[in-house]
This record gives C-alpha cells, structure tokens and sequence, in this order.
C-alpha cells in the first residue's frame, strides 16, 4: 500500500483479523459455493430485487472485499474480470485459498480502499457490500470509486439504513428509540470486547447523495432491505435482530452511475422542440454483537 494506513484502518484491520478467525474463514466456503447473489444478512435475493446491472463482460473492482464471496458470485453471473480490495491479510489469505478451491479466477490487492494503486478509468463497476461502504470514509473512497471507474460505469454499495444508525445504542442490541442524531453523524468509534474497538462511517442520506453528486454520479437505484417474517438473527452478526430488521429496514442498496460529464458541471439543456408551449418555470444506514459508542 503506497501511504501509511489512517488509524481507523488500522484498528479495523485488527478487528476484521479476530473477526476472520472467528466466523468468515469456517463460513467461507460455504458461501463461495452458493451460486445465487443475496445481499446483506437478511439474505435477500438479487433475483427479486434485480439491483445490479448486467454482469455479462464487466470488469468490476470489490472495494473492501472480505473474503470476496460476492465477487465470486459477482463472477459465475457473467463478470469478465473481478478485483478484490482489502487491507486485511487474514481476510486476503481465505479469499486466495477458496479462489484455488474454487477456480473462479479473481484478482486480489492488498490496499486500502480510500486509495488504490492503480490507473485511472480501470473498471466497468466498482462495488462494496459493508465494506468500504461501512469502514472507510465516503469523502474519500467515493470519489476513489469515480476515479477507478471509466466513464459510464456504475457504482453499487450496500451500507446501515439512516434509521439502524440512529437506533444504535451503548448496548449489544438495537434499540426502538432514536438513541442519537443524524445531524452531522459521519464518524463512529465503537469498543467490542470480543473483537476489540474498531470505527465506521455513516453519513444521512441527504449527505451521501451530495457525495455522490459532487465526485461525479448520477444515482439511478436506491433500496431499503427489511428482514423477512420468516428471517432468523444471523449467527455472528447478531445486533441488527431478524424481529427489529422485519419492523424497520436495517439495509441499503444504492446505485450510481458515473456522469460522462466532468464533476460538477452543468447538465446539457436540451431544447424543446420547435413550437412546443413553453411552461412557466416552477419555484423551487453485520457487525459482530457490539457495545457502542459514538
């Protein structure tokens, strides 16, 4: 990695090391070998909620990959070509051995998602289900995002709902109440006694739209997740419980599409055709159980 790590990272690289050790190396393999995409820990089906683009021929970039289940699936559903990002070495090593086990072929770079050592305009799609999306900082990866895409393509993250966020209270489960403010929320440090202090970024849904915005996207897609009646609480990621996430979504998709315009320039006007009447101008959020703190 070309400059030294942020804190943050550090301690998060730490935690997602215990947490490899603890859960995602043993539940590796089996989640290389499903073959169909579902998001989040609710599981939900790609197939019903047909979020993602037209895999066929990309070549996407996995920013904060893990153990790069979904860039596997990413890759049996017609991806020409996935690169997984991460500055874990624990989770790094389970991806390169299950990639062996599995031959699907992805790429791996250990890096931190805020800057990635490589060209400009490399991929088709850039995409991160809970990681950059959750551990890295939105005004620094995401305009990263922009710069490794080529004009045209997409960006598609997975985050915490706004609501989950502001239900997150000092306890090892979410709450029904509104514990603290949206307002200004960005950075999040939190202690785990299991695996140790780690930090997450959330900003409101207003802010990240300007994020995007200004790094140069259109968005075209955004999705609230709930839990099904029939979910049951994930084994490891256990705060989000399936009965809260059934009432409340806990879960977030968005899609983005990067503007073959430059960032922050206008948007062509077209001209209305000729005799057309013209009308009058209107006015114008699966961490591992957790005690939190903000």
């Amino acid at each position: 990695m070309p400059k030294r790590l942020p804190e943050y990272a550090v301690r998060n690289r730490e935690v997602w090391t215990v947490s490899n050790a603890n859960y995602t190396a043993a539940s590796a393999t089996e989640s290389w070998a499903q073959d169909e995409i579902t998001w989040g820990r609710w599981h939900t089906p790609e197939s019903e909620i047909k979020v993602l683009p037209q895999l066929r021929g990309l070549e996407v970039i996995e920013l904060g990959c893990g153990t790069a289940y979904f860039g596997a699936w990413l890759k049996k559903h017609g991806a020409r070509r996935v690169l997984g990002v991460d500055i874990t070495p624990a989770q790094l090593d389970t991806a390169r051995e299950m990639n062996e086990k599995f031959g699907l072929g992805l790429e791996f770079l250990k890096a931190n998602a805020e800057a990635v050592p490589l060209p400009d305009e490399s991929f088709d799609m850039a995409f991160s289900e809970y990681g950059a999306s959750l551990w890295c900082d939105p005004d620094l990866w995401i305009p990263e995002a922009a710069r490794l895409l080529r004009p045209g393509g997409e960006l598609v993250f997975m985050r915490s709902t706004d609501l989950e966020m502001v239900c997150s209270a000092d306890t090892e489960r979410i709450g029904t109440q509104l514990v603290r403010p949206l307002k200004g929320m960005h950075r999040l440090d939190w202690t785990d006694d299991e695996v140790g202090a780690s930090t997450e970024f959330h900003v409101s849904h207003s802010e990240l739209f300007q994020i995007l915005r200004r790094a140069g996207f259109d968005v075209l897609d955004f999705r609230e997740l709930y839990a099904t009646e029939d979910a049951v609480d994930h084994p490891y990621y256990q705060y989000v419980t399936a009965e809260w996430g059934s009432q409340w979504p806990s879960e977030e998709i968005w899609r983005a599409k990067k503007s073959r315009r430059r960032p922050g320039a206008p948007a062509a006007r077209r001209r209305a055709p000729a005799g057309t009447p013209r009308s009058r101008r209107r006015r114008p959020r699966p961490p591992a159980a957790r005690t939190r703190r903000a």
